[in-house]
């Protein structure tokens, strides 16, 4: 297609915009929890059951096997498989904010395109390129093909922007702005060929937005060179939540305390100033001498929960309580993520939400 979305009328809606459904891949890589993955079924299904119970949830798994396995722990946790889809596409891991499809819906007001496809054209999908974040999990064949696959199951148009771009290093308000890092998006293992200005181009051009706002570094421990969910996230078209560190001496301080003050300089479109409200950060989670990226931001806006990662610390209910008052029109529920996290990655990350239309 000669068109980018944005000329078309497609946008990236806020993640509080109604879903259709989330998408998630099962878990099943081993090496992504080395010698901990049998303990991360129990929390990823208490995530679902929250999810599934304000809409669809669709999982991709690689056949009958990994279904049926599936089934049986979201039994053990009490989720309605009525609630439940399975897809047979395989994966090469679990992590579907960054290797899953990227919905774009049409603005009110503009017809569809595709006149051809009808209602399916309401809502088309763009199929970034994945490169396991800097080529350093390979293979990733499989993860990079899973938006196309979906797109033809549905019968929707698919977009090929042609570069590598992951949903978890990006945040949007739906109002046309995006929210991201320099460490991440302009890290000479994604697209070393371009520069931030044409970056910013794809984002405006494939996500139907406006402005691009840049922090800087991501937290301590975090393998994706820096990814926005888990640092600084809208919670409405103004508002956002930044973590920041109290302690000191802690290595994640001083960085958290550039991001807010480069957020204090930001301005909207309109030329308002960004609403920063501040969460804390949990208490270290080490596992194996390792320094885990455990951050409350990683949460996951779902149509009736908020669902919060949780890590066992005094700083919990905390976070959870500042993220009520954020959310007063969902149910904010926090799931212990302290065994997922050693994936280096907790409910944000795992899942990427279908807009309604």
């Amino acid at each position: 297609m000669s068109k980018t979305p944005k000329e078309l009328g497609y946008f990236f809606p806020a993640e509080w915009h109604k879903h259709t459904a989330t998408w998630l891949s099962w878990p099943h890589k081993e090496a992504s929890w080395p010698g901990k993955i049998h303990t991360v079924y129990s929390p990823y299904a208490k995530f679902i059951k929250a999810v599934s119970e304000g809409e669809l949830v669709c999982i991709n798994v690689a056949g009958a096997e990994m279904e049926a396995f599936a089934k049986e722990q979201l039994t053990k946790e009490g989720v309605e498989l009525s609630k439940i889809k399975f897809y047979y596409q395989p994966t090469n891991d679990a992590w579907c904010r960054d290797h899953g499809p990227a919905f774009l819906i049409r603005k009110n007001g503009v017809e569809t395109p595709f006149g051809g496809l009808g209602a399916a054209a309401d809502k088309v999908i763009v199929d970034w390129g994945y490169n396991a974040w800097g080529d350093k999990y390979p293979p990733y064949d499989l993860d990079d093909v899973i938006p196309t696959l979906i797109g033809e199951k549905y019968g929707m148009p698919v977009f090929h922007p042609g570069i590598v771009m992951e949903g978890g290093s990006v945040d949007f308000n739906g109002a046309g702005t995006i929210l991201t890092t320099t460490a991440c998006l302009l890290n000479k293992n994604r697209n070393p060929h371009l520069s931030q200005k044409q970056i910013e181009e794809y984002l405006i051009n494939y996500y139907g937005a406006e402005q691009i706002l840049w922090l800087g570094d991501g937290i301590v421990g975090d393998d994706t060179d820096g990814h926005i969910d888990d640092i600084t996230r809208f919670v409405n078209k103004d508002t956002v939540v930044t973590v920041v560190e109290e302690d000191k001496s802690d290595d994640n301080y001083h960085l958290l305390q550039e991001n807010l003050a480069e957020l204090k300089k930001m301005r909207l479109l309109s030329g308002k100033q960004l609403n920063i409200i501040e969460l804390p950060m949990p208490s270290p989670v080490i596992y194996e001498e390792q320094r885990l990226p455990a951050s409350y931001a990683n949460f996951y806006i779902a149509n009736s929960c908020v669902a919060v990662p949780t890590f066992r610390c005094g700083n919990d209910q905390k976070a959870l309580d500042i993220l009520t008052q954020c959310f007063p029109d969902r149910k904010v529920i926090g799931i212990d993520s302290t065994d997922v996290i050693w994936g280096l990655g907790s409910w944000h990350c795992l899942s990427q939400q279908e807009p309604a239309v």
